[in-house]
């Protein structure tokens, strides 16, 4: 009775372990998740879009991340256009080890050290508004991995911009520079206006 008892929590131990493994970010084990390719895009989608709302990724961090999903999102199409609109089992465990892969930079990058700068000035408020959008975009469909990707990138040179402004006038922008940044920023706003409005979807 003993030795049976014994078994069954080594049993027990053994199937916690590897439960483990397949759910932490860092694991290289495919995470059970019961979900097919195409929920899995929805949900990392979904997860980019909240980093974006809530400032744990930047601008520049979002357009990489797109720009991936936006690739993994061509593969998929190429490889269904191969065979009949169908995905081979091969097919389905290269696109899960790539969206495992995907999912582990989504978390890294949103638990790093990273962010958008702090709110403190007219500047900064209209690049979170911006970022806002961009994000409930990515999350209700509105825009694609390869739109987002592209609005993401020109929101960091944006910043980047910013930031090499300020720092060749103590940290503050000249009325000539605010003007300046606040045109392009005019300018981003209607084109996330645009692509969230001119009907390709997500899907």
């Amino acid at each position: 009775m003993e030795q049976t008892y014994a078994r069954i929590l080594a049993v027990l131990a053994f199937s916690a372990a590897a439960a483990i493994a397949q759910t932490t970010p860092g694991s290289s084990a495919a995470p059970v998740t019961g979900q097919t390719i195409e929920q899995r895009k929805d949900n990392q989608q979904q997860r980019i879009g909240n980093g974006m709302e809530n400032g744990s990724l930047t601008a520049g961090e979002s357009g990489r991340l797109e720009n991936q999903e936006r690739n993994l999102n061509r593969e998929e199409r190429n490889m269904r256009a191969a065979d009949d609109g169908h995905l081979t089992a091969a097919d389905k465990a290269r696109l899960t080890r790539q969206q495992n892969r995907l999912s582990r930079e989504i978390y890294r990058d949103k638990h790093n050290a990273a962010h958008p700068p702090p709110v403190t000035n007219e500047v900064n408020a209209r690049d979170r508004l911006q970022q806002e959008r961009i994000g409930q975009g990515v999350k209700n469909g509105s825009l694609t991995a390869g739109e987002s990707a592209n609005l993401e990138h020109k929101e960091a040179r944006l910043n980047r911009e910013e930031r090499f402004d300020r720092a060749a006038n103590g940290g503050t922008l000249t009325p000539g520079e605010k003007a300046h940044i606040n045109r392009q920023q005019n300018d981003l706003s209607g084109q996330i206006y645009r692509k969230k409005h001119n009907g390709r979807t997500q899907r």
